[in-house]
């Protein structure tokens, strides 16, 4: 398969995972915890990007609970930055 095709494909597929936020749903519901920063995390570059152009779309949850969620989140960050930088040295070597 073309890489190039593969990317946008899987663009397109963690970006029907970005969620939006619902105002109301932050007195009626539970706060997002240590799994659910841990996956917006992963998907932030994606939920930037759509951020831009959509304003129901943000990269971060307000109605978390704190620490863990936080922790989660830098956590997904740090494993979609540092696999993407692993994976573009291990790809530019060969």
């Amino acid at each position: 398969m073309n890489p190039k095709l593969f990317l946008l494909l899987l663009l397109f597929l963690l970006g029907s995972c970005a969620t939006t936020h619902d105002l109301s749903s932050c007195i009626h519901s539970t706060n997002a915890g240590f799994l659910h920063g841990f996956w917006q995390g992963m998907i932030s570059p994606v939920s930037f990007v759509l951020s831009l152009f959509e304003k129901d779309i943000t990269v971060y949850e307000v109605a978390n609970n704190g620490n863990w969620y936080n922790f989660g989140f830098v956590l997904g960050c740090y494993v979609t930055f540092k696999g993407s930088n692993e994976g573009a040295k291990k790809f530019a070597k060969k």
